[in-house]
């Protein structure tokens, strides 16, 4: 791991008391005004206490409540001006002057006119021309990963049963299977996809880390070099989880998955990530108990029994600060940031070169909703007449939406992936933090009912001026795994089973849509993420096999 990686850590643990109650020093810590008992589970659990009870007390003063809910005024369509379908074909018209300024002071000279017709000082550029350019601009692109979430959730046998109880029931072995597998673990080492033999697939790291060693290979082939330094991974992971992704990327010089590609590209992609840690909260009582709110106590029946949650992956803004910092330093001028859990995020080049071209704040991907998301942010003109981006089951009820489909609005998706101009949010990250919203959601799980405090990162769309919406395929952008389930529709578990749920309504069909998933899923296999079928398993294809297949893109 980086340099920047272990100095956050000695950061987070020099705020830590130590798990037998007494500070690092000695002295008696400071239980922030809980009772002994709770604090001290809250403690063995790696809940910080200050930050909980910071947020308790400016919930229960009413601090938050200037927050107020995104109101829905209406549902945006595709314009081709702010919002851009990616699936088309496309003519993007450039200012070359300002462009080919704008990478001069990255350091870069390029003569535009190569990548684009040309008429006056106005480039027309086609996808073609946007994917060649976006290649040669990888040496200025990061690429972070969200990575903090534990299988817990993921596995929960409420969340699993409500998307279906007949589906449930036909994958009931295989969701064994894969909970065995790693319902203790980090999401992020978790398979994320079950091969035809039943045999589990890659996880969702090696996968996107695979996915970036390609995209280096495309690169130093397309431009005749063997540069390193290009879509440098980095990562917020959580205080939970980082010791054990630490461990699992240093065993990932031997994953088959990854092993040839770092020695054909000589990029050893499990090392030097940063990353930024972030802290757990603890779950606070559920609304239905009113205000004030305390700390949620009673996780599976249990007394003293606080339950750690994440604060919302809008927390990346202040806790990847200082990676945002150290890639600027680097040159970077752009960076990715997803979900580990969508196989649908990878690097586009053509966004990362309508970005640049334009110069916009940031790129954000949404897709047409389909029965399967019920997790997320939706695309809404607010009261203001801005776009926006509000989380469903948090600012926007579920029930909201659906009246909007029935009205006959398309319901744009949020795929939780967001390319930002780097410069840009360097200088607003404080900005950023301080004023992102901080959400309260109800939650029914197996350890109970509570409510989890957040930050929603994709509500930063509210507070951009000139940004892209990028309309994409959700069967190629999105295949995202909020349950182990949703992991078990996209491998086809049960397709062909005669018991597997389907419904008149196709926006209510589930078999459609999770034959749409698997063939998605099959899709980014073979392509992005490079492997090939054998014997009903997904294993990777050699470097010449790849190499092959690059040139012919290439041609």
């Amino acid at each position: 791991m980086s340099t920047n990686y272990i100095k956050s850590l000695v950061r987070k643990i020099s705020q830590q008391e130590r798990n037998d109650g007494m500070g690092i020093f000695g002295e008696r810590p400071d239980n922030y005004g809980f009772p002994p008992p709770l604090a001290a589970a809250m403690r063995s659990k790696g809940i910080d206490l200050e930050l909980t009870k910071d947020i308790l007390t400016r919930y229960n003063a009413g601090e938050f409540d200037r927050f107020q809910p995104v109101r829905a005024m209406g549902f945006p369509r595709i314009d081709g001006k702010r919002i851009i379908d990616l699936t088309a074909p496309l003519t993007v018209a450039v200012d070359l002057p300002a462009a080919e300024a704008r990478f001069r002071r990255w350091g870069l000279e390029l003569d535009l006119a190569a990548y684009c017709r040309v008429e006056g000082e106005t480039g027309l550029f086609d996808q073609d021309g946007l994917s060649r350019l976006g290649i040669l601009l990888y040496p200025y692109v990061g690429y972070g990963v969200l990575n903090g979430g534990s299988a817990s959730s993921y596995f929960d046998n409420k969340k699993n049963v409500a998307l279906s109880p007949e589906l449930y029931e036909i994958c009931a072995e295989k969701f064994t299977f894969l909970a065995e597998l790693g319902r203790n673990k980090a999401k992020a080492l978790v398979p994320a996809y079950i091969n035809e033999d039943g045999t589990p697939g890659a996880t969702f790291i090696e996968l996107k880390m695979r996915a970036l060693l390609l995209e280096i290979l495309r690169y130093q082939l397309y431009t005749g070099t063997k540069e390193k330094k290009i879509l440098p991974l980095f990562q917020m992971a959580s205080i939970y989880n980082y010791l054990e992704l630490e461990k699992a990327y240093d065993s990932f010089g031997d994953s088959p998955y990854l092993r040839d590609l770092m020695t054909e590209t000589g990029v050893a992609i499990n090392k030097d990530v940063l990353t930024g840690v972030q802290p757990m909260l603890a779950a606070y009582t559920h609304s239905s108990f009113g205000r004030p709110k305390e700390v949620f106590s009673t996780a599976y029946g249990k007394p003293n029994n606080p339950l750690p949650m994440p604060g919302g992956h809008g927390q990346n803004f202040q806790i990847l600060s200082h990676c945002y910092r150290e890639l600027f330093a680097r040159g970077i001028r752009m960076v990715y940031l997803g979900n580990v859990d969508n196989l649908g995020f990878t690097v586009n080049p053509v966004a990362v070169a309508l970005l640049a071209l334009q110069g916009k704040t940031g790129g954000f991907e949404f897709a047409f909703r389909t029965v399967v998301d019920t997790k997320g942010g939706v695309l809404v003109i607010d009261q203001d007449g801005r776009l926006n981006c509000v989380d469903l089951g948090v600012a926007i009820s579920q029930e909201e939406v659906l009246a909007a489909e029935k009205r006959g609005a398309q319901i744009l998706f949020n795929c939780a992936t967001g390319l930002f101009d780097l410069e840009y949010l360097v200088a607003h990250l404080e900005e950023i933090s301080k004023n992102l919203p901080v959400r309260f959601s109800d939650q029914d799980k197996d350890a109970g009912r509570y409510s989890q405090a957040e930050q929603v990162t994709w509500e930063i769309i509210g507070m951009l001026d000139d940004f892209y919406i990028f309309g994409i395929d959700k069967y190629d952008r999105f295949l995202a795994a909020k349950i182990a389930l949703e992991t078990l529709l996209a491998s086809g578990v049960g397709l062909h089973d005669p018991r597997f749920p389907q419904a008149v309504n196709p926006a209510q069909d589930l078999k459609m849509t999770a034959t749409k998933l698997h063939a998605g899923l099959q899709r980014k296999l073979m392509t992005v993420y490079g492997l090939k079928k054998v014997a009903g398993r997904w294993t990777p294809k050699t470097v010449p096999e790849l190499k092959m297949e690059i040139a012919a893109a290439n041609r």
